[in-house]
C-alpha cells in the first residue's frame, strides 16, 4: 500500500514538472477570467507565445522579492501547500501577454486605448468599469522579454508597477512555465481551454 502511495506520488510529481501542474489564483487580477480562488490546469508544453495569451510564469528577477523574509520551516509549508493547490505562490504569477519582443507598448491613445505598435488594441477581457491603464507609460519590448498586465487593471500589480525597476518591468521568456488549460475549481466555474478562449480573452489584434 505504502509502495502505491509512493509511486503515484512520484508519478504526480513527474507529470506535474514536465507536463501539466495545478496552481492556486490568490488574488483578483485576472477576473473576470480568473477570481480568486480558482484552480486552474497549466500546460508545461513549449507552445509560441503571442499578444493576448495568457501565460503563468516565475517572477523572481522582475515580478517577485529575491527573499520572502520567511523562515526555511515556513517556506517549505508554503511550497507544500502550493504544489497540492491550496494556496498560492509569492513568486508565480499569471497575467496577460500584452507586448512580445519588438512591439511598442504605450498608453493611452486619444480614444483612451492601448496601443501597440502605434494602433489601438481592443481588449474585450477587461474588467468591467476598469480604464486600460490609469498609468501613462510608452515602452519598447526587447529580445527575449513580454509586457505583461492582468485583466482587472485597477487591482493589477503588472509590468506598469516596475517601470522604474532593473528590466523595467520586462519578464523573460525562460520564465515562462506554461499555459492556462482549464478552470478546474470551483466546479461551478469548471471550463476547459476551448471555452475560456471561445468566451473572454480573444488574442490582441494583430499589429
Amino acid at each position: 500500500m505504502l509502495c502505491t502511495l509512493l509511486a503515484a506520488l512520484l508519478i504526480s510529481g513527474f507529470v506535474r514538472a514536465l507536463v501539466i501542474d495545478v496552481y492556486y489564483i490568490p488574488s483578483g487580477s485576472m477576473a473576470p477570467l480568473f477570481n480568486e480562488g480558482d484552480r486552474i490546469l497549466v500546460s508545461r508544453l513549449d507552445e509560441d507565445i503571442h499578444r493576448g495569451d495568457v501565460v503563468v510564469f516565475d517572477g523572481r528577477g522582475s515580478f517577485a522579492p529575491i527573499s520572502s523574509g520567511r523562515s526555511e520551516f515556513a517556506d517549505v509549508m508554503v511550497a507544500l501547500g502550493h504544489w497540492i493547490g491550496l494556496t498560492g505562490s509569492d513568486t508565480v504569477y499569471v497575467k496577460r501577454v500584452i507586448g512580445v519582443a519588438g512591439d511598442t507598448v504605450s498608453c493611452c491613445s486619444p480614444s483612451g486605448q492601448l496601443t501597440v505598435n502605434g494602433k489601438p488594441v481592443e481588449e474585450p477581457y477587461l474588467f468591467p468599469g476598469d480604464l486600460p491603464s490609469d498609468v501613462k507609460f510608452e515602452v519598447e519590448v526587447p529580445q527575449g522579454r513580454l509586457w505583461l498586465m492582468g485583466d482587472h487593471r485597477s487591482v493589477s500589480a503588472d509590468s506598469r508597477a516596475l517601470l522604474g525597476a532593473p528590466g523595467g518591468g520586462m519578464v523573460s521568456v525562460d520564465r515562462v512555465i506554461g499555459q492556462p488549460v482549464a478552470v478546474i475549481w470551483p466546479l461551478s466555474a469548471a471550463t476547459e481551454l476551448q471555452s475560456i478562449r471561445g468566451t473572454v480573452p480573444e488574442p490582441l489584434q494583430n499589429q
